[in-house]
């Protein structure tokens, strides 16, 4: 099936992971970690376009990678079947991961 767009879903996981990043980055800045926050979840949205770029991980098996910011990594999963990509959780490079 060839996807015209693909629907996000994001597991609670990575939205705790989202929410844990957020919180160490607001104990020096809050703003920038808001601004953070934000530009992570946009990068996260742009995955229901499928012309958007995206990789096969090297690190977790089955999985996709989108480098969304620096040093910060998006994994999630394709069903193309059903044209959805669920979004697993969002780790930092230097994170021991899985």
């Amino acid at each position: 099936m060839n996807c015209a767009r693909w629907h996000v879903i994001r597991r609670h996981e990575y939205s705790e992971d989202l929410d844990a990043i957020e919180a160490w980055i607001a104990r020096d800045n809050s703003l920038a970690a808001t601004d953070w926050w934000l530009l992570i979840d946009t990068q996260v949205d742009h995955l229901s376009d499928p012309n958007f770029p995206r990789r096969t991980s090297t690190r977790v098996a089955s999985a996709y990678e989108l480098v969304a910011y620096e040093n910060y990594i998006v994994y999630f999963d394709q069903d193309p079947a059903r044209c959805i990509v669920t979004v697993r959780a969002v780790v930092h490079v230097a994170r021991q991961f899985p």
